[in-house]
């Protein structure tokens, strides 16, 4: 066997983790597991208490093997029965099978019947604003469409249907006696009588 200067390095290296390897074996196999000791308070409640504990004993391998003698006794522990019936499960209200915590919500104040009804009548919204347009006369040539006068304090505005007036009413239709105005920007509709004078 011819070995090189890296091959021996090499053999180096594996025969001491070869070693090291068979030490840490070793002691695992031969060490003792070793049991805990027992110890049990004077008294007659002790008794039963250190049978119903298990003893562990180690083999040859290692492992721990459960030596505890068994009980064959086959009365029923009436007292162990009442413990676990009188057992009552106080949680803290959280179900288990969520992830989170439900948060419950705010409860509201109990209000007067006064103040519900000043709420909804906040809550609503206000009347739109009356058209403040007079309606004061007919303006009509033959073979023209009928036209009306209409003033706004100082002003006076001519118009026929369908137009608008002062850049926000329209006029929806003329009749003998009154106008129908429509308040393009709030949506609201109003009917003017004529007014003489």
């Amino acid at each position: 066997m011819n070995l090189g200067a890296e091959n021996r390095n090499k053999l180096i290296v594996s025969l001491v983790l070869m070693g090291l390897a068979v030490v840490l074996l070793g002691r695992m196999l031969f060490s003792s597991g070793g049991s805990t000791p027992t110890t049990s308070a004077p008294g007659p409640a002790a008794a039963p208490l250190a049978a119903t504990r298990p003893a562990a004993r180690t083999r040859a391998g290692g492992k721990k093997v459960n030596a505890a003698p068994r009980s064959l006794d086959p009365s029923l522990r009436y007292d162990w029965l009442m413990a676990s019936e009188d057992t009552k499960y106080e949680g803290n209200g959280r179900n288990i099978f969520k992830a989170q915590a439900e948060i419950p919500e705010p409860v509201a104040p109990a209000i007067s019947e006064e103040e519900r009804k000043k709420e909804q009548a906040a809550e609503q919204p206000p009347p739109p604003p009356p058209i403040n347009l007079k309606f004061f006369g007919f303006a009509s040539k033959p073979g023209e469409a009928k036209k009306i006068f209409l003033s706004q304090g100082e002003d006076v505005f001519i118009a026929s249907e369908g137009e608008i007036v002062d850049r926000h009413y329209k006029v929806v239709r003329i009749s003998p006696m009154s106008v129908e105005i429509e308040d393009v920007l709030n949506n609201n509709r109003q009917s003017i009588p004529l007014t003489l004078g």
